[in-house]
């Protein structure tokens, strides 16, 4: 299992008050975005894969599934 990177605005803030430069502020932020990316599509193609008994066990239909597998990744 692999788990996104993922800064909250506080974290963000602590980072900047040290003194980074904003070239690599903005470097950070854009690595958590496709990072956030990466894991949605990811996961989304995953939905296709299962069976209908794994996604009645996480409480999705199969059309459910397949409506959330056909969703842009950029979309949350």
């Amino acid at each position: 299992m692999t788990h996104a990177l993922t800064l909250s605005s506080e974290m963000l803030a602590t980072i900047n008050t040290r003194g980074m430069p904003i070239a690599a502020l903005l470097a950070v932020k854009f690595a958590v975005c496709v990072t956030k990316w990466a894991t949605r599509r990811r996961t989304r193609m995953a939905l296709r894969k299962l069976e209908s008994w794994q996604l009645r066990d996480v409480g999705l239909t199969p059309d459910q599934a397949e409506t959330e597998a056909c969703r842009v990744f950029w979309k949350p």
